[in-house]
C-alpha cells in the first residue's frame, strides 16, 4: 500500500512539473532573424522533454541538470504569415509566442546620445505622432548591472511601433531602422540596450576586458567576488596612489591619514549640498571630503561593523581610520560597507568620504536616519549628524574606478543587459558611444576586444558593426592645439578602418558645440542606414563616404589621399579646404594649411616648413567643408605623410 502511494504521489509531482518556459526574447510579437539559422531556448525541470515548435516545424529536447534547454530551426526567408513559437513538456503544459514575424533584427548600444528617446528629438511630437508601423517592432533592456554574465532579462516585451511604443525609444535606432524597412521592406526588429554616461569598459566580457588592458582589474574584481573587505582595501590603496599623483601629496599626509591638515565646515544637513542654501554649492560639481568621528568602547570595536551611507551621488571612496572600505559610483546606488574589526579601535574612529559629483545634485542624498555604523550583534550608532566637510581643489581630473562600480565597472553592463540576449539572430549593430572615454587611451583596442567579443556571443563572426563618430561638442578654436574629442575619434576611425565589417559613421557637422545631446538624431539615423545598407545589404555606396587612405609627398604638394568618395569632392561655401593641418613631430609645429579638392584627392600646398603628418578637423567643434557629392562630409583623421 505505502509502495503504491509512493508510486501515485511520484506520478502527481511529475504531471505538476513547472511548464517550460521560453526566453523573454522569444514572446509575442518578436522578429527573428532570416537566413539564418533560428536558435530557441528557455528552462524547464532538469531532465524535462520538451517539444519546440515553430511554425509547422518541431525539435525535441532535453533540458539539462540546470534546467536548461536550446534547439535550432532551420533558416526562413522573411515575410510570410506571423508564426507561433511553442515549447511544450511531457504533461502537455506549454508556452506559447505568437505573432512572430520573419526580417532582420537590429541591436542599438551604447551611451546617452543613443539612449535619447524619440519624444526629445528635433520636431519630437511630430516624429512620435508619425512612428507608426506594425512590421517594425521594439524592444528595450532595461538598466542593470551584475558581477556575473546572466542568463535571462525582466520586464521585456517587444512592441509594434507606435506612437505610445515609441515616444521613450531610442531616436537615432528608429530613424535608422525607419529608413531601412523602407529600402529593405522587411519586417524589423530594433533592440535598444543603453546607458547614458557610460564607458566602453562595463559594455565589455570580462575576457574581453581583460585583453585589452584591464589584467589588474580583472584580478580585482575576482578578489571582490569572494572577499569584497579585501578587495575595498587594495582599492583604496589604487586610490591613494592616484591621489598623489594628481595633488602631489606625500604618503602619509594623505586626507584619509593626515585630515587635520585640511580646512573642515560643519555640514548643515545630510542632504544634496545643492540643498544647502550655501552659493558655493548652488550648481558645484567637484569632490567634497565629508568627515564624521566616532568614539566606540574596545567591545564595540572588537565586533567589526557595517558602514551605511545611505545613497551617494555619484562617486564615493570610502575610509574609515586610514583603510579603503568601500567605492562606489551610481545616483541611485545604496551603500553599506562592511568593516573589519581590526580597522576599528576603541576610542576615537575616523570616517573620511571623498564624495565626487559629474552633474546635477551631488552628496549624501540622506535623510540622516539611513547614515548609520551598525555595531556586529550590538547597537546601531547614528550617523545623521555631526559631519564636516572640505572641498577638493579643481582640475585633478577623474580618479580611477572600481571594477565592481555598477555601470562603470568591468563588464557589469555587458554581463546583464549584453549576455542575456544570448546568441539571438541579428543583422548587425549599431554603436554610439565614446564621450566617456575621452582621455582614456586605447579605446581602439577596446572596441575591437567588444565586437570580437560579440561576435563571439552572438555566434557570427562577421556581424556588422555601424561605429557613430562622436560629434561636435565644445570650444571652437582660432589655432591649433590637442585635443581629447577629437584623439577619440581618431581611435573609433581606427577600430573601423582595421575591421573588414565595421563601418564609420561621421557625426561632427552635426552636433552642437554647447549641448553634448544634439537633437537631430534624423541624420544620425539616415548616415546609420546608409551604412548598414552598404555594410549589411551589399549596397553600392559607399557606408561612411570620404574616409582618408593615404598623405603622400609630391611635387606639386603633399597630396590625400580618399576612399569612399561619390563622384568628387567639393568645399562648399570656398574655393580652399579648411580644417586641414600640417604638423611635425610636436603639437606646437601643427600649423593650419592651405588646401584645394581635386576629385577624389586633396592638394596641400606645401609651406617648407618640416611636416611629418597630417590632420584633419582636429577640434572638439571644427568648422569643416569639405564633402563629396553625396553630401557626406570628409571624416576627420590624423595619418603620417609617406
Amino acid at each position: 500500500m505505502k509502495r503504491l502511494l509512493g508510486l501515485l504521489l511520484l506520478a502527481t509531482s511529475a504531471a505538476a512539473g513547472a511548464e517550460p518556459v521560453l526566453h523573454p526574447l522569444f514572446s509575442d510579437g518578436a522578429v527573428l532573424q532570416r537566413e539564418r539559422p533560428i536558435a530557441v531556448w528557455g528552462t524547464a525541470d532538469a531532465g524535462e522533454r520538451v517539444a519546440v515548435t515553430l511554425g509547422t516545424v518541431t525539435r525535441n529536447v532535453t533540458a539539462d541538470r540546470s534546467g536548461a534547454w536550446r534547439v535550432e530551426f532551420p533558416a526562413l526567408a522573411a515575410g510570410g504569415q506571423p508564426l507561433t513559437l511553442t515549447a511544450t513538456g511531457r504533461n502537455g503544459t506549454a508556452a506559447r509566442a505568437t505573432d512572430l514575424l520573419v526580417g532582420d533584427v537590429w541591436l542599438c548600444s551604447g551611451q546617452s546620445n543613443m539612449e535619447w528617446p524619440l519624444r526629445r528629438t528635433l520636431n519630437g511630437d511630430t516624429e512620435v505622432a508619425s512612428a507608426n508601423d506594425p512590421l517594425v517592432r521594439i524592444l528595450t533592456v532595461p538598466q542593470r548591472t551584475a558581477l556575473s554574465p546572466q542568463s535571462t532579462l525582466e520586464g521585456v516585451k517587444w512592441e509594434a511601433v507606435t506612437p505610445q511604443s515609441a515616444a521613450e525609444f531610442s531616436a537615432a535606432c528608429w530613424f535608422m531602422v525607419r529608413d531601412l524597412r523602407a529600402s529593405q521592406n522587411v519586417p524589423i526588429g530594433a533592440i535598444d540596450s543603453t546607458w547614458g554616461g557610460t564607458r566602453i569598459r562595463p559594455w565589455m566580457d570580462e575576457a574581453a576586458a581583460r585583453r585589452s588592458g584591464g589584467e589588474a582589474d580583472a584580478a580585482l574584481l575576482a578578489t571582490y567576488r569572494s572577499d569584497p573587505v579585501a578587495a575595498g582595501r587594495q582599492y583604496g590603496e589604487q586610490f591613494g596612489a592616484w591621489w598623489r599623483r594628481a595633488t602631489g601629496d606625500a604618503e602619509g599626509a594623505e586626507p584619509w591619514r593626515n585630515s587635520a591638515r585640511l580646512s573642515w565646515s560643519p555640514v548643515p544637513s545630510i542632504g544634496y549640498w545643492e540643498q544647502w542654501a550655501d552659493p558655493q554649492f548652488a550648481s558645484f560639481n567637484g569632490t567634497v571630503w565629508m568627515r564624521r568621528k566616532v568614539t566606540l568602547t574596545a567591545e564595540e570595536a572588537a565586533r567589526g561593523a557595517t558602514l551605511a551611507l545611505g545613497i551617494i551621488d555619484d562617486y564615493d571612496q570610502t575610509f574609515v581610520n586610514g583603510v579603503g572600505v568601500g567605492s562606489n559610483y551610481g545616483w541611485s546606488l545604496n551603500r553599506e560597507y562592511r568593516v573589519p574589526a581590526n580597522v576599528l579601535r576603541a576610542g576615537e574612529n575616523e570616517i573620511l568620504v571623498a564624495v565626487g559629483d559629474s552633474w546635477g545634485n551631488g552628496g549624501f542624498q540622506g535623510p540622516g536616519e539611513r547614515l548609520e555604523l551598525r555595531l556586529t550583534g550590538g547597537r546601531a550608532v547614528p550617523l545623521g549628524e555631526g559631519w564636516e566637510y572640505s572641498v577638493v581643489r579643481p582640475g585633478l581630473g577623474d580618479p580611477p574606478r572600481a571594477p565592481w562600480d555598477s555601470h562603470a565597472g568591468l563588464g557589469t553592463i555587458y554581463n546583464a543587459m549584453v549576455a542575456p540576449l544570448g546568441s539571438y539572430g541579428l543583422k548587425g549593430v549599431a554603436w554610439y558611444q565614446g564621450e566617456s572615454d575621452v582621455g582614456i587611451p586605447g579605446y581602439a583596442d577596446r572596441l575591437a576586444g567588444m565586437m570580437a567579443s560579440w561576435r563571439g556571443q552572438f555566434r557570427n563572426r562577421e556581424l556588422p558593426f555601424l561605429i557613430v563618430s562622436l560629434a561636435n561638442y565644445g570650444p571652437q578654436h582660432t589655432s591649433p592645439r590637442p585635443s581629447g574629442w577629437a584623439e577619440l575619434r581618431e581611435q573609433q576611425r581606427l577600430a573601423a578602418a582595421r575591421d573588414p565589417h565595421a563601418a564609420i559613421v561621421i557625426a561632427m557637422d552635426h552636433g552642437e558645440a554647447s549641448d553634448i545631446h544634439p537633437v537631430n538624431k534624423q541624420a544620425i539615423g539616415q548616415r546609420l542606414a546608409r551604412a548598414a545598407r552598404a555594410l549589411a545589404y551589399g549596397g553600392r555606396d559607399s557606408a561612411s563616404g570620404p574616409e582618408v587612405a593615404t598623405a603622400r609627398r609630391t611635387p606639386n604638394g603633399i597630396v590625400v589621399d580618399f576612399e569612399g568618395v561619390t563622384n568628387r569632392l567639393r568645399t562648399w561655401s570656398a574655393t580652399r579646404a579648411i580644417a586641414l593641418e600640417l604638423c611635425a613631430e610636436t603639437q606646437e609645429s601643427c600649423r593650419f594649411a592651405d588646401a584645394v579638392a581635386e576629385g577624389s584627392t586633396v592638394r596641400i600646398i606645401d609651406d617648407g616648413r618640416p611636416a611629418t603628418r597630417v590632420r584633419y578637423a582636429w577640434s572638439e567643434s571644427p568648422v569643416v567643408n569639405l564633402y563629396d557629392e553625396a553630401e557626406l562630409p570628409a571624416g576627420p583623421f590624423e595619418v603620417a605623410i609617406r
